[in-house]
């Protein structure tokens, strides 16, 4: 049996935690909604059930069949989860008598139990419930308690079951990923061995084994992503790989030419398609974000539908979708349902005769990085900031225009380059710069101007799921506002984002 978990996504805002968490033991883990038909259990060797943002008293509860696992797979049960496992067996859940949300300390340990070996009293978690367990099943046994949350945790050890009322997969449960360590190898026995080469080896065979000779088309970016999928593909395709660089118009400042170069001496067919007017030509007018990224996303199939029947023989369209990608498009009842569409997810029509394959598409941003070195790929390429797909189009908010695009080409040219020269670049993981759709009064030399203001964006983040704003030094900002405002003819005001994902995103659009 193939070591994995299987992440049972119950709506939590911090589902995809749990799974970063996993991969960090060097586990390999999936996330399936906990209503999908499609889920092998058996092919599992250990489940784990997430939190939730409904009552599992509530008539809207979201209901799952725990027969088909309690007490024959490893079971972790994580607040929801916990409260579901606890009520469906013969426990209780009622109200708290108050919201338990925030810090809270392990007041009461039983560390003769496997699950909180090496973990110490008073270890700081994170609850976010507003029900608890106030009687467990007759076979379960309080395993842990805080001040006001006697039963934090419980075990039911003849059927291999436990539940936690807190969340070890967030920054503020201190002891969380000892936790969760001690679930999957302690107690599931899962051998910690997934690892970038194990991937890129694995992915390699299995491309050869699917693809065969067959030809297949990348679109590539630029960027982390879509390199290292050519990477892994062109290692085991060679020339049968074909890739397409296409400008839609939509790119950083001299970035067409610049992914080109980047290419040479890699050994990769590149081929440049620029488009950006026919793409900008289909974006007259349109305003709505999700408007904008489906237009966007049918003109790169029209163009990839173009290119793909010059190349006799294509057969494949492979994509460097990653999980992240996955999981936003993924619609789970609750707050985790689809917060923007991703124009290389779902498919693509009949039509074009291709069918997807998509190598990285169960890595997170830092993982396909880590795999990326081990191909020995030049850490500067790895190391760039990643860049959406739709591109300047959803930082540009409202229409698309030439002359939009082209201001926001150049405050965000000067942005990065900012970042670059003072050492920053590194530090931030993803920056740019956003036009927004208001004008503001100003003045330069005598004059009133009434013109553009952008906001500028940097954020902390791993894999893009949780976020921080960077708190860049003020002399830097106010470097970078004058120069912008001194050299891109239109704008007059620059502000500088502070929000975090959530509430917010990364992009604005």
């Amino acid at each position: 049996m193939e070591e994995k978990v299987l992440v049972l996504d119950f709506g939590s805002q911090y589902t995809q935690l749990i799974a970063r968490r996993i991969r960090e033991l060097f586990i390999y883990c999936e996330i399936h909604p906990y209503n999908s038909d499609k889920i092998n259990f058996s092919s599992f060797k250990a489940i784990i059930l997430s939190g939730s943002p409904f009552s599992v008293r509530s008539n809207e509860a979201l209901h799952f069949d725990l027969s088909k696992i309690k007490g024959k797979k490893p079971l972790l049960g994580i607040c929801y989860g916990a409260q579901y496992i606890a009520h469906f067996s013969g426990g209780k859940v009622v109200p708290s008598n108050k919201r338990e949300y925030g810090r809270a300390n392990l007041k009461f340990i039983d560390k003769q139990n496997r699950l909180f070996n090496n973990i110490h009293m008073d270890s700081q978690v994170w609850m976010s419930h507003s029900d608890t367990i106030s009687h467990l099943p007759t076979n379960a046994e309080c395993i842990a308690s805080t001040k006001d949350v006697k039963n934090a945790a419980y075990s039911i050890e003849e059927e291999t079951v436990y539940g936690i009322q807190f969340h070890p997969e967030v920054y503020h449960s201190k002891d969380g990923k000892e936790i969760l360590k001690n679930f999957l190898i302690n107690i599931a026995k899962i051998k910690p061995d997934w690892t970038p080469d194990l991937f890129s080896n694995k992915t390699i065979l299995n491309i050869k084994e699917k693809i065969g000779f067959d030809k297949v088309i990348l679109g590539l970016s630029g960027g982390v992503d879509s390199t290292v999928a050519s990477v892994l593909l062109h290692k085991a395709i060679g020339n049968n790989l074909h890739c397409i660089f296409v400008n839609n118009g939509l790119l950083r400042k001299n970035e067409f030419s610049d992914v080109l170069k980047q290419y040479e001496g890699m050994g990769l067919n590149v081929k440049g398609v620029d488009a950006s007017n026919y793409f900008i030509s289909l974006l007259n007018g349109v305003s709505d974000p999700e408007k904008k990224r489906k237009v966007i996303g049918k003109a790169f199939i029209d163009v990839f539908d173009k290119e793909s029947k010059l190349i006799d023989g294509a057969k494949w369209l492979a994509q460097g979708t990653i999980y992240p990608d996955v999981i936003e498009s993924i619609s789970v009842k609750g707050p985790s349902a689809t917060i923007k569409s991703h124009h290389n997810v779902g498919g693509l029509p009949d039509f074009m005769k291709l069918s997807v394959i998509e190598p990285l598409k169960m890595l997170f941003k830092d993982e396909v990085r880590r795999v990326g070195a081990s191909l020995n790929i030049d850490s500067n390429l790895l190391k760039r900031h990643p860049f959406p797909g739709p591109g300047l189009a959803i930082r540009i908010l409202g229409d698309i225009t030439k002359e939009k695009v082209k201001i926001l080409q150049e405050v965000d040219a000067i942005f990065i380059k900012g970042l670059k020269d003072n050492n920053l670049y590194e530090k931030v993981w993803q920056a740019g710069a956003i036009l927004l759709n208001v004008k503001s009064v100003g003045v330069m030399g005598d004059e009133r101007t009434y013109e553009e203001c952008v906001a500028l964006r940097a954020v902390e983040s791993t894999d893009g799921m949780t976020a921080d704003w960077v708190n860049l030094p003020y002399e830097f900002l106010q470097n970078i506002s004058n120069t912008i405002i001194n050299n891109v003819k239109g704008v007059n005001r620059v502000v500088y984002d502070i929000s975090s994902k959530p509430p917010a995103t990364i992009e604005w659009e």
